[in-house]
């Protein structure tokens, strides 16, 4: 399969979440990473490139519009995107990701973002669920500790996921090769 079938899910990459102390990089050297990966996958090819953002359901962070809560400028949409906005741990849920992934024919994913242990994971979780190949990028997310994110990582590897370094990804011709 080409990147024509892939989308790259970058999760989390708000200016508040970024910010925190996560390991075993730091936020903005997770955001770097991600904006490698998204130069890489919208270079060639068509992959998807999905925008996952986290805000508040009852509204306490501000919204949407809240300075905190828009993506780190490198990351910030860019016209034929999708951006997501979710209220809880997972992607998928109530946000019609599912939908939009099926309709443009993707059945392999590439997660990265922020965290490991929680946005990364759930989306993991129940995207191999809904039958997608999953990949994640362990050098493009992190937890709240070293600990964390390893056990994360290898949690989602039992359940079927792969995990591929971003210079893996960054230098094949086509993902999951």
């Amino acid at each position: 399969m080409t990147r024509a079938h892939t989308a790259l899910v970058l999760i989390d990459l708000q200016r508040w979440i970024v910010d925190r102390p996560w390991q075993p990089v730091s936020g903005a050297a997770v955001a770097d990473a991600c904006v490698r990966l998204r130069e890489h996958f919208t270079a060639a090819d068509s992959a998807a490139v999905v925008l996952v953002r986290y805000v508040r359901a009852d509204g306490t962070d501000g919204g949407l519009t809240a300075a905190p809560n828009h993506l780190v400028p490198a990351l910030a949409a860019r016209a034929g995107e999708h951006v997501v906005t979710k209220n809880g741990l997972d992607a998928f849920e109530d946000t019609g990701l599912h939908d939009h992934l099926r309709q443009t024919g993707v059945t392999k994913i590439v997660l990265a973002g922020l965290t490991t242990a929680h946005g990364v994971a759930s989306t993991a979780t129940t995207a191999l669920r809904l039958g997608y190949e999953v990949t994640v990028v362990p050098d493009a997310t992190a937890s709240e500790s070293d600990a964390q994110h390893r056990e994360a990582l290898d949690r989602m590897a039992a359940l079927g996921a792969h995990t591929r370094p971003v210079d893996s990804l960054v230098t094949s011709e086509a993902v999951g090769s």
